[in-house]
């Protein structure tokens, strides 16, 4: 691969080798083409936003993106029109609803953005709104505002070359605010390059690769995996809407077949919701035989998951060697570890009792307390990763759980105006020795021959008696306890009372169930997994209806923003319970 310095440079470099190359197009479903943007085209684009970029900001500057979901080439060419401007791109979530607003007025001042990057529509549609509200008001009244979707595009004969390093900061990605408050990761050139060669090798893309991507362009998987690893590479990337999947998940899988998509993936729970959809009629129109690495990351992966996935789509073409279990975050750019493509995924059976002793003690597939954990590969290039005792810091001994510490070129400069935070973050150093710099990930895991494990979040760790208790286990467990619990949308936490950590349930009810609902059964069903699987009690449990749990815009489950909710009554429950309610009639228990 040829070295560069700069993303600038390497869309230059495209616009003139490769002009009339399609880059990118954009579905608005996965047979309907919405609009495509070549490499020469997407190259004047971004050298016109850039010219009035230059005319109202100064480099080092940060600009909001504000794109909605089908905006896909606009997001591309105004993301890359702030590179060629050295402005700072700032990406957040499309506002949907009018509390939205508040959020980004949010992402406003932490940022310290001065200019806005949207399209005509957008600002029809929040003007109302926003006039409506004062504080709004004064948020946004600073704000210089430019829409690129009604471009003259004689203005990139005014474009300036911009001055450009390695350590020129290229854009800020927020992290998800699945465990706290978002915060604005500092990303250089430098680190894009960096974690664009590592995935390249880790996924052993080439010039024939073909991507197809649903994720959020405005979240790390979708940014650097759907839009910038093309571009490093050269080659071709359809994107479509996050809400296509929502609404048609099927689409996503048509996309990869009619344009033999070699590349394509998101968090775990896009292959469930596939594998809930799956019919024969909607199986026979696939042809999934291209697909080399279906990449699986942002949340936990699930064996299950692999294996159903791997067992219905068998006969559409699909490998169950294409899985490629992936761990990263926007703290590294993207990616840390992943596997070696082609070959099926890692996955080791250790017993649940010992990890929640953290320790590592393997068992077979077949006991009843055997807990299966994927491995999420190796790490690449320069990247190192070493297990951490979080409470004395210093290295965990072999098979045993600890927090996952990491560094290496793919590591950002840190959190933007949040040094404290930045400190105890990015710049940490082992108790025994200060000869290196690590970045603690708050993520648990084990090495296991070189491949890494991940059991759970730091942050997130319940205690229950002295014995460490995993979120995520619970809410499998609980979601296996009846077919009305949806997968992938309940929480599990931890609420103090009287001196005591109490285990708290909230958990989505499956549409189809509400009508009917057997709330008896169900809570009984809970309890009973959840103390024969885990040995704990379940203090309160409370049931919301479908769709309504607090998850960030990647779709990670925020138990934080859950446990709130559940303390202040804002959830949208349909019944909720505590032990004792059982003494009443369902009727004065759930106020039906």
């Amino acid at each position: 691969m040829q070295k560069y310095t700069d993303l600038v440079q390497i869309l230059q470099q495209r616009a003139i080798a490769d002009s009339p190359k399609i880059a990118y197009r954009f579905l608005q479903n996965g047979t309907t083409e919405s609009g495509c943007l070549t490499y020469q085209e997407l190259d004047l684009q971004a050298s016109a936003i850039a010219s009035m970029l230059q005319s109202l900001v100064s480099p080092g500057s940060r600009a909001l993106l504000i794109y909605s979901y089908d905006a896909g080439l606009e997001f591309v060419a105004a993301f890359m029109g702030c590179l060629y401007a050295g402005v700072v791109a700032v990406t957040t979530t499309p506002p949907r609803q009018s509390k939205d607003l508040k959020k980004l007025a949010q992402r406003v001042t932490s940022s310290g953005a001065e200019v806005i990057l949207t399209t005509e529509d957008f600002i029809q549609a929040i003007k109302g709104k926003v006039a409506k509200n004062i504080d709004l008001v004064n948020k946004f009244k600073h704000l210089k505002c430019f829409t690129t979707d009604n471009l003259d595009l004689a203005l990139a004969k005014d474009w300036k070359q911009p001055i450009i390093s390695p350590d020129t900061l290229a854009f800020f990605q927020y992290t998800s605010g699945s465990t706290g408050n978002p915060k604005g990761v500092m990303v250089t050139h430098e680190n894009i390059l960096y974690n664009q060669e590592m995935i390249r090798q880790g996924f052993a893309h080439d010039k024939s690769t073909i991507v197809v991507g649903w994720l959020p362009l405005f979240h790390d998987m979708g940014l650097i995996g759907n839009v910038l690893q093309p571009l490093f590479l050269g080659v071709e990337s359809i994107l479509m809407s996050p809400v296509s999947l929502a609404k048609q998940p099927f689409e996503w899988l048509k996309a990869i077949t009619n344009y033999q998509a070699t590349t394509s993936g998101g968090p775990n729970f896009a292959y469930d919701l596939l594998c809930l959809k799956a019919t024969p009629e909607k199986l026979a129109e696939l042809d999934l035989g291209s697909w080399s690495v279906a990449f699986s990351g942002a949340e936990t992966v699930r064996a299950e998951t692999i294996e159903r996935f791997s067992h219905i789509f068998a006969n559409c073409g699909f490998n169950k060697s294409a899985f490629y279990p992936c761990y990263g975050m926007a703290e590294t750019t993207l990616f840390i570890t992943g596997g070696v493509q082609k070959e099926k995924p890692k996955i080791k059976y250790v017993e649940s009792f010992s990890l929640e002793q953290n320790k590592v003690v393997e068992t077979t597939p077949n006991k009843s307390e055997s807990k299966a954990i994927v491995s999420c590969g190796k790490p690449w290039l320069d990247t190192e990763i070493i297990i951490v005792n979080h409470e004395n810091l210093t290295r965990c001994e072999n098979k045993t759980v600890g927090e996952i510490w990491v560094r290496g070129s793919g590591v950002s400069q840190g959190y933007w105006n949040q040094e404290v935070e930045t400190q105890d973050t990015f710049q940490v150093y082992l108790a025994d020795s200060e000869d290196k710099q690590w970045l603690r990930t708050g993520d648990l895991g084990f090495l296991a021959n070189g491949e890494l494990y991940i059991t759970g979040r730091l942050k997130e760790v319940m205690i229950f008696w002295g014995r460490y208790c995993y979120p995520q286990h619970v809410e499998q467990t609980v979601q296996k306890a009846h077919p009305a619990l949806r997968e992938n949308a309940g929480a599990a936490f931890a609420i103090e009372t009287e001196g005591a950590e109490r285990l708290v349930i909230v958990q989505e009810v499956e549409r189809s169930y509400l009508r009917s609902l057997n709330i008896e059964e169900i809570v009984t069903a809970i309890c009973h997994a959840v103390g024969q699987e885990h040995e704990v009690e379940v203090s309160a449990i409370g049931l919301i209806k479908t769709g309504s749990i607090p998850k960030t815009s990647s779709g990670k489950i925020q138990r934080r923003a859950c446990a709130k909710k559940f303390v202040e009554n804002s959830l949208n429950v349909i019944a909720k319970w505590q032990p004792g309610d059982s003494e009443k009639t369902v009727t004065e228990i759930f106020n039906l």
